[in-house]
């Protein structure tokens, strides 16, 4: 009928705004703060990169393909102008389909929301709503009002995202960092969930330092940070800890951190600035900031100080977590430790969890080089480092073979040796396919000795081998780590007759093996031309 024609045509036309801001999305943007090459859609590249691009890597970027109507981010560059430039253009695209996506009123479908944590204590709540055949994820109720879903700011994110600055009821929450120099820059914001820490000098000068903001605990928690962008929610900067720091180095923490301290002139010394400042934000698993404090180090500036140098940290951690310290994102980075985790016992399905330390560890080599008396010194591993440590174990015939057995392999496992590795420097406990199983073997060998009564079989080396390898783009590979074998040299010991000893040395070692495969070029070689060129065609050299 024509008025259901017509309705229809009216509800294509009136069609709801875009959730997915295409002009945002970049999915050839991989380097943090750099310009990715013939990426088009990249933010962090400027007119100069464009006019070196050779072809846009990604020439249309669009959102959801089965939407009736969407906007598509179509790229491309304009060689003919000097220099070249890029085109953007921002077009409406219809899909031909008849059978098509409208409005997306699903709203949990529209962000990611992490999935609750099976535990011993919650197992049977979780299996008996979704261990049937079929369960149901609707909402409790369904809008089909799509203008009421859809208002005019629909395209405003509603949350955090990574990487977005955290932003203040004035401008967005400064971390000074370096810029070009190594003096202090306010204007670096700080980005959701990028933890990072930073130095800088900042120029002083002791009579004017009650004026300098940059000094003053008012200029790092005046402003209040909004729940989420662009809204009227604040969340005030709560001052967690305030510790003072003498002119020789000396620091103190305060009893009370509720006391404001600004700086003021002294007997000639600036007291009470800012030296130092580590801000820590808590977070809901939807990106809404619920939660945030500093905490301060304060010092004092003598008159003949033309300059300080201040340290600016900033930490993320998810509501009802603990924080898990990682060894790199996602990639492991060199010198940090080896993440670690074991199954808990009578766990329903496998799983990896982090272990007390979440390490790796071997045996600490102590200066009295005794086995005995280093039992529980561990070490951390750090991936890319080979280490090797060890102790001397004095052997008597009043000891007994087991005991001694037990007690060298808790000196070179440790009390709970991990059963799992973290492949990335950022792997979830939850993510169980992102921790590798740890393969134990065990080889024995023959001690000789010339008095032959009884004999036991003691542990005498641990030797870890870390395979690892290169995994994502070639710009900026990550490590990832893809086996672990941990390997139990056992030794046969003969009974020694009574008043004899013997010292037998106990070896711990790790080392780490790269298993990449070279990269293949992505060009073919160069043609080569097979001409003679003339006799005096380097002349007068030879």
């Amino acid at each position: 009928p024509a008025d259901v024609r017509d309705a229809a045509q009216a509800r294509v036309r009136s069609a709801p705004a875009p959730v997915t801001d295409v002009a945002r999305l970049c999915v050839c943007d991989l380097l943090v703060a750099q310009c990715d090459v013939n990426c088009c859609c990249d933010p962090d590249c400027s007119a100069e990169d464009f006019s070196l691009f050779t072809t846009c890597s990604v020439p249309v970027v669009r959102g959801d393909s089965q939407l009736c109507s969407q906007k598509a981010a179509v790229y491309s560059l304009d060689v003919e102008a000097n220099p070249p430039e890029r085109i953007f253009k921002l077009i409406d695209q219809v899909n031909p389909s008849i059978f098509c996506i409208h409005a997306t009123n699903y709203k949990q479908a529209l962000y990611l929301k992490s999935p609750e944590i099976p535990t011993p204590e919650n197992f049977d709540q979780l299996l008996d709503k979704f261990g049937g055949a079929t369960f149901s994820a609707e909402p409790d109720s369904w809008n089909l009002d799509t203008d009421a879903q859809n208002p005019p700011d629909a395209n405003e994110t509603s949350r955090y995202e990574y990487g977005v600055p955290v932003q203040t009821e004035d401008a967005f929450l400064r971390l000074p960092s370096p810029v070009v120099s190594s003096w202090c820059s306010d204007a670096n914001p700080a980005g959701f969930l990028v933890n990072q820490a930073t130095k800088c000098i900042r120029s002083v000068s002791v009579e004017k330092c009650d004026s300098i903001q940059a000094l003053s605990m008012l200029f790092y928690i005046n402003s209040s940070i909004l729940a989420v962008p662009k809204s009227s929610q604040m969340v005030n900067i709560t001052v967690q800890s305030v510790v003072v720091q003498s002119l020789n180095g000396m620091r103190t923490l305060l009893s009370s951190s509720d006391v404001l301290r600004l700086p003021m002139v002294l007997d000639e010394l600036c007291i009470n600035a800012v030296l130092g400042v580590n801000y820590h934000i808590t977070h809901t698993d939807t990106g809404e900031i619920i939660e945030a404090a500093a905490a301060f180090v304060l010092g004092a500036i003598s008159k003949e100080a033309l300059s300080i140098e201040q340290s600016f940290e900033i930490s993320f951690t998810q509501e009802n977590t603990q924080p898990v310290p990682l060894s790199g994102n996602p990639g492991y980075v060199v010198g940090l430790p080896v993440r670690a985790g074991f199954q808990p016992p009578g766990y329903p399905f496998p799983a990896a969890f982090l272990n007390k330390h979440s390490q790796l560890t071997i045996l600490h080599s102590t200066s009295t080089q005794d086995c005995l008396a280093a039992q529980g010194a561990r070490a951390p591993v750090l991936f890319g480092y080979n280490m090797i440590s060890g102790c001397k174990l004095r052997i008597t015939a009043a000891m007994k073979c087991q005991p001694l057995a037990q007690t060298l392999l808790d000196v070179l496992k440790g009390q709970s040796f991990p059963e799992y590795v973290a492949s990335f420097g950022n792997s979830q406990a939850q993510d169980v396919l992102d921790w590798v199983p740890i393969t134990q073997l065990h080889i024995s060998e023959q001690m000789i000795s010339h008095t032959l009564q009884s004999s036991c079989q003691i542990p005498v080396s641990l030797g870890i081998e870390v395979k690892w390898t290169k995994y994502g783009s070639l710009v900026n590979p990550q490590a990832r780590i893809v086996n672990v074998t941990a390997t139990i040299t056992t030794t046969t010991l003969k009974q020694l007759p009574s008043g004899r000893e013997r010292i037998i040395p106990i070896t711990s070692s790790v080392v780490f093996t790269d298993i990449s495969s070279p990269a293949e070029p992505s060009y073919k070689a160069w043609p080569t031309i097979d001409i003679k060129l003339p006799f005096d065609f380097f002349y007068p050299f030879v």
